[in-house]
């Protein structure tokens, strides 16, 4: 996988923003163009709650971000991109326009993607110069956080192009779903699709509101197919005997008219009025940018929690983020940026889940971003997951931390990170939590680790590889004062 060092965003409306979003936290320079009043504003809106949402899902194991830029015009904002992801309305006439400006001012080679949610790539490619290189990359909303995207070629396209894209999407944490055939709307759409007329139907009829089927979305089926999707889902319920046995027992109902999956009702003015009423009911006083931090929120912790099976490898789009994290921590610097301070390696918020009932952040979650420090300098000094693999690692064997300050949900962190000693085997450390606004100091935490062989259970020289790049980390900080904190014991004043 690699990254482009730059892309380009033609279209800056919700998918736009959210790819702008998605590549610039992934360390890639963006160049936005879109003539409409207000775009700039919309994709810093987007790319804030990103960095709200990315706080929460990494910690310190995100790269340093890309610049964001806003062009006048198409051929400024593809000069020198190697990505370009247009995302302009849906309208065919629009779209081979924008295309064609684009074709004439990308190099040759640059995959130029579509985010169309149901045109044809095929009809997208007629009269350009390059045609082999336009392709669908269609995403998901929002796209900073969902990693689904269709890759769709049309008869014109390389399959090298194809490769490239698949590459890039895939290098910033998503997973590219190569569509075998063109079809209108795709795989997900047609999903999407199907439940959205019945839907319609049901509200039409007078059957449910729009709450109500929201309600049955989320309360069953949705939460399964969040992790399951349709088949697997299907699978299981057909017990021992699997599919086989679901497809025989429920096969038949196929067949009966339940849905009208074919039929529209009638988009009437008094119709539209119905479901706009009904959904103004439903949103209360949380306005979209609450709803979109809602969701976002939401979708961190269903993909944490996924994350956090089968043992920590993680399922579904759970193991799809395990494996983004691993890649994020590799592509991580490998000497501190500013040599001679404190190292800053964890930038986060305070998730409302790490909240006790005082409205605090409980004392557990202190040790796990102090903790994630820790990880992040091993990983900075050559101790990642590949050298953990290999039967060697840090253990730690004394943590001490101080309490400063209250912490509440939603505030930024960050941590600074002193070596205070490390000889052959041990290695003492010293963090500071500190507001990521106000920069005041909210807890500390000191720590002894010992380097190990797991296999043996006992503690063993590092390599020197890992002992000269915690010694140069010593020397660096030895200048530093020492902090007050450092060799203090819990204890009653005499």
């Amino acid at each position: 996988m690699s990254l482009p060092a730059r892309a380009a965003c033609i279209g800056a409306g919700v998918i736009g923003a959210g790819w702008a979003a998605r590549l610039v936290l992934n360390g890639v320079d963006v160049t936005v163009h879109d003539p409409a009043p207000g775009a700039e504003r919309a994709v810093r809106e987007v790319l804030a709650n990103a960095e709200r949402a990315y706080a929460k899902l990494f910690g310190g194991a995100r790269p340093q971000p890309g610049d964001l830029r806003f062009a006048g015009s198409i051929a400024d904002a593809v000069a020198g991109a190697e990505l370009v992801q247009e995302s302009v309305p849906e309208r065919l006439d629009l779209k081979r326009r924008v295309l064609a400006e684009i074709d004439a001012a990308a190099s040759p080679q640059v995959p130029v993607a579509s985010s169309t949610s149901g045109l044809l790539p095929t009809h997208m490619q007629e009269g350009l110069a390059h045609p082999q290189r336009i392709l669908v990359g269609h995403p998901f909303n929002p796209v900073y956080l969902l990693p689904l995207v269709e890759v769709v070629a049309g008869h014109a396209t390389a399959a090298a192009i194809v490769e490239r894209a698949r590459d890039v999407y895939a290098a910033i944490g998503m997973q590219p779903v190569r569509i075998a055939k063109e079809i209108d709307a795709f795989v997900g759409d047609r999903l999407q699709e199907a439940l959205w007329r019945e839907a319609l139907w049901l509200v039409h009829d007078g059957i449910a509101t729009v709450s109500d089927i929201d309600d049955v979305i989320r309360y069953s089926f949705g939460l399964r197919w969040a992790q399951m999707g349709v088949f697997q889902v299907y699978r299981t319920a057909g017990g021992e005997a699997g599919m086989r046995h679901f497809m025989a027992q429920f096969g038949p109902c196929l067949k009966w008219p339940w849905t009208k999956l074919t039929e529209v009702p009638e988009l009437t003015d008094a119709f539209i009025d119905r479901i706009a009423e009904q959904s103004d009911e439903q949103a209360g006083d949380l306005s979209i940018r609450d709803l979109e931090r809602l969701r976002d929120d939401n979708l961190v912790a269903i993909l944490q929690a996924l994350k956090a099976q089968r043992g920590g490898d993680g399922w579904g789009a759970g193991a799809l983020l395990k494996g983004y994290e691993t890649s994020l921590q590799a592509r991580a610097p490998t000497l501190p940026r500013r040599p001679g301070e404190p190292l800053r390696l964890v930038d986060t918020v305070v998730d409302p889940t790490w909240l006790d009932y005082n409205g605090h952040m409980t004392e557990h979650r202190y040790v796990q971003v102090f903790s994630d420090a820790t990880d992040a300098l091993l990983r900075l000094v050559g101790v990642d997951a590949d050298y953990v693999a290999g039967g060697h690692s840090y253990y730690t064997v004394e943590t001490h931390v101080m309490h400063r300050a209250e912490v509440h949900g939603g505030e930024p962190l960050r941590t600074e990170t002193r070596v205070l000693a490390a000889d052959d085997k041990r290695l003492h450390l010293f963090h500071r939590l500190v507001h990521g606004a106000q920069g005041h100091e909210l807890a500390s935490s000191e720590q002894m680790l010992l380097h190990v062989d797991a296999s043996a259970g006992r503690a063993c020289p590092a390599p020197e590889h890992v002992q000269a790049a915690l010694g140069e980390l010593v020397a660096q900080h030895a200048a530093l004062p020492v902090p007050p904190a450092v060799g203090r014991h819990v204890g009653m004043r005499p």
